[in-house]
């Protein structure tokens, strides 16, 4: 089974199940060593940079972004 699959089968269980599949997700993240949180936000930076090399037109505007944040914090 791949991630895509998961993934697939994951939106399909109902809104209590999904938020539970999600808190223990989560939690399973918690117990992650310093070390390697921090690889797996480097591997994501990562990934991040690759897909705007790959498109640049997706990247949004700094400005835009803080503007986008701010309002929703209001």
């Amino acid at each position: 089974m791949t991630i895509a699959d998961l993934e697939s089968k994951a939106l399909e269980l109902a809104p209590k199940e999904r938020a539970r599949l999600a808190q223990r997700l989560l939690e399973s993240l918690e117990a992650l060593a310093e070390n390697e949180i921090e690889a797996l936000w480097l591997q994501e930076a990562d990934r991040r940079d690759q897909q705007l090399d790959a498109d640049p037109s997706r990247a949004i505007p700094g400005a835009d972004v803080l503007r986008e944040a701010c309002s929703l914090l209001s």
